[in-house]
């Protein structure tokens, strides 16, 4: 990957997983523009996108929390069946809550987050995020920020996995601190992959 900012066209998350190395945490940058299927999703359901600045934005990792975060996670992969979302609503990315028990990637941690908001975990410790996966397309992440590094959930495997486990390219994530996105870099990396809209 070339250094310094590549500018890509939209893109929208078609669900997949890779595999690349790096750092344990990933550090938030300059803004970027949110996804439009994201801030519509937002105007829909203001709750599931509110910051609480009181809480934490990075949690202790303890056992306890971390079998909530992996059986959440499987529940959530095992429990909806995968549909794209031009199948499911004629659209080419829509965001949502999977009630019908269908969704693509977005949707799968969409409800891990509210799961694990219902469990207890901060909602400002957990970030939808933006990656390019090993195909080239966009795809949809969770990203929880905890005291032992950053974890990434994710519909394609049950197991919770560290970000230097996965290859994806980072783009961005929500931020913890306001209603917006911020560009991402991992913390050892020099350049910064970034997309326009």
């Amino acid at each position: 990957m070339p250094g310094g900012r590549l500018l890509m066209a939209p893109v929208t998350l078609v669900c997949a997983l890779t595999s690349a190395a790096a750092a344990a945490r990933l550090v938030a940058s300059d803004p970027a523009p949110p996804l439009p299927a994201w801030t519509i999703f937002c105007e829909q359901h203001p709750s599931e996108c509110m910051i609480d600045v009181a809480e934490p934005e990075i949690i202790p990792l303890a056992s306890n929390t971390l079998e909530i975060i992996e059986a959440v996670n499987r529940h959530v992969n095992r429990s909806i069946a995968p549909r794209r979302d031009l199948d499911h609503w004629g659209k080419i990315d829509q965001w949502d809550l999977p009630t019908d028990g269908e969704g693509d990637c977005e949707d799968y941690q969409l409800l891990k987050r509210k799961l694990l908001v219902e469990a207890g975990l901060p909602r400002r410790a957990m970030r939808m995020t933006v990656v390019i996966d090993e195909t080239g397309q966009g795809h949809a992440a969770l990203t929880i920020r905890t005291a032992d590094g950053d974890l990434i959930l994710d519909n394609r495997v049950d197991a919770v996995l560290r970000v230097h486990e996965v290859a994806y390219e980072f783009i961005k994530r929500e931020s913890a601190h306001t209603v917006e996105w911020l560009f991402l870099e991992r913390e050892a990396a020099v350049a910064v992959v970034a997309m326009a809209q």
